[in-house]
């Protein structure tokens, strides 16, 4: 199997390098029985007295969330994500539990689930309804910092294409109460079926986003900007882009992965942006049909080609958008520990491959909590 290849903590100066953060979701899990429990708040109260605002509860009572500190420095990020796991996993242990970066729940009764205590929830709940019943999952969230909102619109028409290659690699979701679905990614399923999430539209300025964003929010669709659950939006509260495509990764190498990769497809997208390009029109029909296949097979099978709408390898739609980003990754010094990165999770398969394999080996459920326990703050790749 390849070498792993850690992220420099050094490289070009700031300047070249926009700043990147990354939220986290988890799942409070009890490692005994391995079901998902209902006592995040508890674990969150015991992270906050070192984690401060980094660390907080989430919609559904068996969540924990955390998320970095900006920084421009890949191996910063990754510094930052493996403390963030020691001490939320720290918090969740003095309290007897454990916690687990999966996409979705392996085992445990968790429909309809236990919602967090507030106002905001409440009004969700009022609107949506049953929709929250599939709501106990854990994505990976990344945030890139842009100059301003109309950049951040034009430049999500650029990363459209490349969503399901993003949901194929982060692939980290197969399970639901102790069912293997036969899904890879079954949280970009349930995520999907909300009235303003998955895939976004093309838009074709921050004027026609702002007048969409308006009609969907008299419509009823939207309770407030944070309920735009587009995979790629404007962030409503920071000057960035975020993208919120992936499942959580099992361990913090490969969160760090993601950002990078994600990080550089921003870059090059802004680039072509400031150059006049539109960025390309793919179709919606055509891009949820990609997002199936990705969230069906992640790796292990093929993808949709996002320049022809033909079927090929998804890995080897991997290595076409590392080529695409090459360039961005050696301004940022990161290509050769992306390169490295995506030989090993080539090699050892996606998040829901492993738990799959750990199923295999006695046909327990339990066996892939137990995995993705040990996994949590593992060093590899």
């Amino acid at each position: 199997m390849p070498t792993p290849a850690r992220f420099s903590s050094s490289g070009p100066p700031d300047t070249a390098r926009p700043t990147m953060g990354v939220e986290e979701e988890y799942l409070v899990v009890d490692p005994r029985t391995r079901a998902a429990v209902p006592h995040a708040a508890a674990v969150v109260k015991r992270a906050e007295a070192l984690l401060g605002d980094q660390v907080g509860t989430e919609i559904t009572r068996f969540q924990v969330e955390t998320k970095t500190l900006p920084c421009a420095d890949a191996g910063e990020l990754e510094r930052q994500l493996r403390e963030l796991r020691l001490a939320v996993n720290a918090a969740a242990r003095e309290e007897g539990l454990a916690l687990v970066a999966s996409g979705t729940p392996v085992m445990g009764a968790v429909v309809p689930p236990p919602i967090t205590d507030h106002p905001r929830y409440g009004v969700g709940i009022a609107t949506y309804r049953s929709l929250h019943d599939e709501q106990s999952i854990c994505a990976g969230h990344v945030h890139v910092h842009l100059p301003d909102r109309e950049r951040a619109v034009l430049v999500g028409n650029h990363l459209r294409p490349w969503l399901p290659v993003l949901i194929a690699m982060t692939a980290n979701s197969p399970w639901w109460e102790g069912r293997d679905t036969g899904y890879a990614s079954w949280r970009t399923l349930c995520w999907g079926k909300w009235p303003v999430a998955g895939p976004p539209p093309y838009i074709g300025s921050l004027a026609e986003f702002d007048e969409l964003i308006g009609a969907l929010t008299e419509s009823g669709a939207l309770v407030d900007p944070g309920t735009i659950f587009w995979d790629v939006r404007p962030s409503a509260r920071l000057p960035t882009l975020e993208v919120r495509v992936a499942d959580v990764p099992p361990t913090a190498a490969e969160s760090a992965l993601l950002a990078a990769v994600v990080r550089a497809l921003v870059t090059v997208s802004s680039a072509r942006v400031e150059k006049g390009d539109p960025g390309p029109r793919l179709s919606g029909e055509r891009l949820r049909v990609a997002y199936w296949r990705a969230a069906r097979d992640g790796l292990d099978g093929c993808g949709v080609d996002p320049v022809t709408g033909g079927l090929r390898p998804a890995a080897d739609l991997v290595s076409d958008l590392l080529e695409h980003i090459g360039p961005a990754l050696e301004e940022t010094g990161d290509l050769d520990a992306v390169t490295r990165r995506w030989a090993w999770l080539r090699a050892a398969g996606t998040g829901a491959a492993r738990q799959r394999a750990a199923y295999e080996r006695r046909g327990r459920p339990a066996d892939v909590v137990d995995d993705l326990i040990g996994r949590f703050l593992d060093s590899a790749p």
